[in-house]
Order: structure tokens, then sequence, then C-alpha cells
């Protein structure tokens, strides 16, 4: 199985009926580690790991639709200036530059994929999320 193929089944496993409908459920999991020390190393990881993001979003454009990636800096602000972000975009806004944000199904789960690599003393990650609570 493809790389893109096996984070895709991550995906859809954490689409599971078992989360909890309506509220704050939500899941978060890494689907990669990108590994490197350096800041050249740690640049090439990153963008690697951007690379893999922007082939699962088109994977997941051709099953839901899909549109730009979301920028995450106006939420960013918004936190800063004390606005009340729900979970999981509050925490996904602080590691993210940007994701990319789908509404599947009838009954309105969402689903965003985004590289968290904003701090430099952290290992670049490649991040899914699947929630009930809708982008603010």
């Amino acid at each position: 199985m493809d790389v893109v193929a096996r984070h895709l089944a991550a995906i859809d496993r954490l689409r599971a009926p078992d989360l909890p409908e309506g509220g704050a459920g939500y899941r978060t999991v890494v689907l990669e580690t990108g590994r490197g020390t350096g800041p050249e190393t740690r640049e090439r990881v990153a963008g690697d790991l951007h690379a893999l993001r922007e082939a699962i979003a088109a994977r997941l454009d051709e099953r839901w639709g899909g549109g730009p990636a979301w920028g995450l800096l106006t939420l960013r602000v918004r936190l800063a200036r004390g606005e009340s972000i729900p979970e999981p975009w509050a925490t996904l806004c602080l590691r993210t530059d940007e994701l990319d944000v789908w509404q599947v199904g009838e009954r309105g789960m969402w689903v965003a994929v985004g590289v968290a690599d904003r701090d430099a003393e952290d290992e670049a990650e490649l991040l899914a999320t699947v929630t009930w609570t809708p982008p603010p």
C-alpha cells in the first residue's frame, strides 16, 4: 500500500461511528512525523510533509469536492484577542498555518488535514482531525 493510501485509510478509521455525535467530539492523530535536525533538514522535511498533505488533499477532493486550503492566521488573531475558539480549531490554528477541510456526509462531520510545523523546536507532523464542530 502506498503512503497516501495508508493515510487515507487512517482518516477513514478516524471517521468511525463511535465518535460522539454533536458537541465537542473530535479526534486528531499524527499521520506522519518528519524527523530531522538543523534548519535545512527541518525545512526539507516540512516541505516533504506539505507535499504529502497536498497529495492526500487531492485524493480527498476527488471524494468530497474541495476548495483552497484554509489559512489560519485570522483564527490566531481572534484567539490572541481573547475570543473563544472551539476545539479542535483553537489547537490546530496554533500548530498549523493552513488546513485542507471538508464537510463529509449527511451528518456533517468535518475532516481536516494539515502540517504542524510552526514550532521550530518540535518535529514537523502531518495531522488529521475529524470533528462535529464546524470551523469558526
